[in-house]
């Protein structure tokens, strides 16, 4: 189970599903097909698109940089 703060575990998860859906887009490249699961669920929608990406990358920074609030150093979550 993860520890820290509810922004903490969400971008955790976005870092997951970004992650998940970076492997599937190799995976897919490889099979000459689109695996894109953000795409292919959004691809309809460009901007809600492009926002679940820029979301993704600003949770991987979060994650890189750590949280800083009370509650995370005190979970010993990064």
């Amino acid at each position: 189970m993860m520890k820290g703060c509810g922004m903490h575990k969400l971008a955790g998860a976005l870092v997951i599903i970004g992650g998940l859906n970076w492997g599937l887009v190799g995976i897919g490249m490889l099979m000459k097909s689109n695996w894109d699961v953000v795409n292919l669920v959004l691809g309809s929608w460009p901007m809600a698109e492009a926002i679940v990406y820029i979301l993704v990358g600003v949770a991987t920074v979060m994650m890189l940089m750590g949280c800083k609030c009370e509650k995370c150093k005190a979970g010993g979550a990064m």
